[in-house]
């Protein structure tokens, strides 16, 4: 039986969520290529907790919803019913603060809305600014938070290693190659150096890069990207894998992990476009920052790494994916933005769903692709 060959463009969170799905086909001959630079994974700050947004799209709600909502069974058929490793995933709560009281309240009010339909949110409490230093000894402020228990956090390159090599070892093929993507007759090439790789099925998951791919195809499509910096301190002493998510008032958030190891940021820089440099003037600020809203500690903390991505948005922030208009058995998603961690997995499954003709839990008339990607007129 000739299988099916599939390519998949772009390795980050939503592409690797993809391969791992279609290497479980039989019929499908599945390569995966990847560069390897700026994803926006690595510039994902990793938490997972959407539900207390005062975002009004609701179908960018729908989607990081019902993202949180897919982690554990997602990740429960990855380990094939194996404890997750709590280095990659890890339910540890979040820590909401808001400027006052009030505002605190209000969220609550919302969160318990919400919970309604999304009861992975879990138990929902303001916590006082003692009870908050039971959960973060480091913690030497004043002010309370809202606590969702079911908040999470994730590693995301670690999650995207993990599922690449899941797909590897189910019979797919890597590659770290830049390619470019066009056509043969009927089905499609994949091009790179001297070499042309055939492909009867495509998904790109390339984010920012996605123009780069489109447009000697004929099509415009309304991507931007966006820089992200984070940096990683380390508290030598301190057990802090079991510590919630920190999130302060701005974009400046607080993720713990393993071993003593705190994540600060990321940054939304705009006007960087493709732009990697580390800037550590910009990162230490945020060292700063974190000492003046949560912790003294922070200025004394190690720096043990600094990291950069590049984020894909469309003009209007929504997320979309989908078959691209006049390109049969061609698929893409992108413009995740910030929440691409949160949403990524879902939407790498529905990408594979749409590909393999089954049901897909996200309906993609709720994030159009032909509003963002557009054949040129005058192609």
């Amino acid at each position: 039986m000739n299988k099916k060959k599939v390519t998949i463009i772009g390795a980050g969170i939503v592409g690797a969520s993809a391969a791992y799905v279609l290497s479980k086909e039989s019929d499908i001959e599945l390569t995966i290529y990847d560069e390897g630079t700026g994803q926006g994974t690595a510039a994902a700050a990793g938490i997972i907790s959407p539900w207390l947004s005062k975002r009004r799209n609701k179908k960018w709600y729908t989607m990081v919803k019902e993202g949180a909502a897919f982690y554990p069974n997602f990740l429960n058929d990855v380990m094939a019913g194996a404890p997750t490793p709590s280095s990659v995933y890890k339910r540890v709560g979040t820590l909401l603060f808001k400027k006052n009281y009030k505002q605190l309240e209000e969220l609550l009010a919302i969160g318990l809305k919400r919970r309604e339909n999304a009861p992975e949110i879990g138990d929902l409490a303001i916590l006082s600014p003692q009870e908050i230093k039971e959960l973060v000894p480091i913690y030497t402020q004043n002010k309370s938070a809202l606590y969702a228990s079911g908040g999470a956090r994730v590693d995301g390159k670690k999650l995207v290693n993990l599922l690449l090599d899941k797909a590897v070892n189910n019979g797919a093929t890597l590659k770290h190659e830049h390619v470019t993507l066009g056509r043969l007759d009927q089905t499609y090439s994949i091009n790179y150096g001297h070499q042309t790789d055939p492909a009867d099925a495509v998904i790109l998951s390339a984010s920012a890069w996605l123009p780069e791919l489109l447009e000697p195809l004929g099509y415009n499509v309304d991507i931007h990207p966006q820089k992200g910096q984070l940096v990683e301190v380390t508290f030598d002493g301190y057990k802090t894998e079991n510590w919630p998510v920190i999130m302060p008032e701005g974009e400046k958030d607080i993720t713990p992990f393993e071993n003593g190891t705190v994540v600060i940021g990321a940054t939304h820089e705009n006007e960087k476009g493709f732009d990697l440099e580390i800037e550590k003037s910009a990162l230490t600020s945020m060292i700063k920052e974190a000492s003046h809203t949560f912790s003294h500690y922070f200025s004394t903390s190690s720096i043990a790494s600094f990291r950069s991505g590049t984020r894909a948005y469309t003009s209007d922030f929504s997320p979309f994916f989908g078959e691209i208009p006049g390109l049969e058995n061609v698929y893409a998603a992108s413009g995740l933005g910030a929440t691409g961690l949160t949403a990524g997995p879902l939407v790498g499954q529905s990408l594979a769903s749409l590909l393999l003709d089954e049901n897909v839990r996200l309906s993609p008339e709720d994030y159009p692709i032909d509003k963002y990607v557009k054949k040129n007129q005058l192609n």
